[in-house]
């Protein structure tokens, strides 16, 4: 693109102006400190040493079973509570999942931890977001 000036266009996108750059900073590392997506886990989960707790947050175990992110565990989000937990340390990162970007059990698990002290940031894209970066999900031993 040259340098040259654009002629001002109104259309659905620019008929109301962009933020300013503190506030694009603000919002988008705000976003990031809740969020992260399906490649930056699966670079963290294969580094061996995360950092946090990978969740499955949805449907049942054996759905679970039949295919998940690999690294990852199973807390139906109803399930979450302080005693389910109690094995984490309380600053134990939770990065929680569910089926897609359909599905809000994640927003739900990502409620309940939060309201009991926990940290934790959803994989955007879940499951679908996973198999469509090209990652594979995988069984658990029968």
């Amino acid at each position: 693109m040259s340098n040259a000036t654009l002629t001002p266009v109104t259309n659905p996108v620019t008929e109301i102006p962009a933020g300013s750059p503190a506030l694009a900073v603000e919002h988008f590392e705000r976003l990031l400190a809740l969020e992260t997506d399906c490649w930056d886990v699966n670079e963290a989960m294969q580094s061996g040493s995360p950092g946090f707790v990978l969740l499955q947050t949805n449907s049942d175990q054996a759905s679970f079973d039949a295919g998940h992110v690999p690294g990852a565990i199973f807390m139906h989000h109803t399930t979450i509570t302080e005693e389910a937990l109690a094995q984490y340390p309380p600053d134990t990162l939770f990065v929680v999942y569910c089926a897609g970007p359909h599905c809000n059990a994640a927003d739900k698990a990502a409620v309940r931890l939060a309201r009991l002290g926990r940290p934790v940031k959803k994989m955007i894209g879940g499951a679908i977001g996973w198999l469509d970066e090209g990652f594979a999900l995988v069984g658990s031993p029968a």
